[in-house]
């Protein structure tokens, strides 16, 4: 049997890629990543330059995206079988030759290859190598620390309802918000209503060539796939009285 290693990308600079993930990627003879149809990937393209002359390429593209509502029963299906398929034609692959998984961030970190991983557990030799998170990047380019002392940060996802993120927030001292895109009105809202929105900034494409950073009051209507939404802790720290 072949083994199966899930690479962490990192937050999307190259450069920021772990030396464990490099050394898999370069020497790798098979390597999948997730994409959207009809689109390059993410993945692809933060490894561009690195992968092998002779390598084979295997993209797994999603069967939906934001065609369907997430919650919907037609969602969950269609993902839930496109899981299915993949698992089962790495595990065949897998008889003959090492796979090599790419991921954006770090893979146990909401990544797609959590539900291979899932599947596949148990049935095959796997590795997963850790990566920097996509936030971890993204906080690190506002030169803000997002905690201090004893701040509670709170990682949120667009996706859920107004009010429980108004919940959410309200308790947090510092706040990373994913999956913003459409949701971003949403989230804009949510922040206002607890006073925090004047303190929130939106880093779009973090760590890319591309990445920006703005306050998100002054952000209207929605923003690409690669954001995040940011509010930072100042909580407890040493310092000298005036």
């Amino acid at each position: 049997m072949g083994k199966l290693i899930c690479a962490g990308l990192g937050p999307g600079d190259p450069d920021l890629m772990s030396l464990r993930s490099h050394r898999a990627i370069t020497a790798a003879r098979d390597v999948a990543y997730f994409r959207k149809a009809g689109r390059a990937g993410q993945a692809r393209r933060i490894v561009e330059g690195l992968l092998r002359a002779d390598v084979r390429e295997h993209a797994m593209e999603y069967p939906v995206t934001t065609e369907l509502r997430f919650d919907t029963p037609e969602y969950n299906q269609a993902l839930a079988l496109f899981y299915d398929d993949w698992a089962a034609r790495i595990e065949a692959h897998l008889k003959s030759a090492d796979m090599v998984v790419l991921c954006e961030g770090d893979p146990f970190f909401y990544g797609s290859f959590m539900h291979l991983y899932s599947r596949l557990a148990g049935k095959v030799e796997l590795e997963v190598i850790p990566g920097i998170t996509g936030m971890t990047g993204c906080w690190t380019a506002t030169g803000q620390p997002i905690t201090w002392g004893d701040d509670v940060l709170s990682v949120l996802m667009g996706t859920l309802p107004q009010e429980v993120m108004q919940a959410r927030m309200a308790e947090a001292d510092a706040l990373v918000v994913m999956k913003t895109g459409r949701n971003l009105p949403k989230i804009r809202s949510a922040l206002a209503a607890v006073g925090k929105l004047d303190a929130a900034y939106l880093v779009e494409a973090g760590t890319m060539p591309n990445q920006r950073i703005r306050r998100l009051a002054e952000v209207e209507g929605e923003c690409p796939y690669f954001a995040i939404v940011l509010v930072h802790g100042h909580g407890r720290r040493p310092e000298i009285p005036e």
